[in-house]
């Protein structure tokens, strides 16, 4: 599976931020399934899912530091990538 995300390091903490669809950013239930599923490839690191909503505006789903950081990010600021996942 291919998945879009990026990982950064920001004032000594190390995090992921993982593009997902808003079916997943709309349901809790959905979110802590694919953030449990996403901490095997990104172990020991807060995982941030990001949607985007129908303008492109994002939305950042996790820990409350983390989320009001990246509030204050353009999306091209970040260095996105594309991750293949295995397993």
């Amino acid at each position: 599976m291919k998945i879009q995300g990026a990982v950064i390091i920001e004032q000594g903490v190390t995090f992921a931020i993982i593009v997902v669809s808003r079916t997943v950013t709309n349901y809790t239930s959905q979110m802590i399934r694919v953030r449990n599923a996403l901490s095997r490839y990104f172990r020991n690191m807060p995982i941030i899912l990001m949607s985007q909503d129908s303008t492109g505006k994002p939305h950042y789903y996790g820990r409350k530091d983390i989320v009001k950081f990246l509030e204050s990010v353009r999306l091209d600021q970040i260095p996105w990538k594309e991750y293949t996942l295995y397993g």
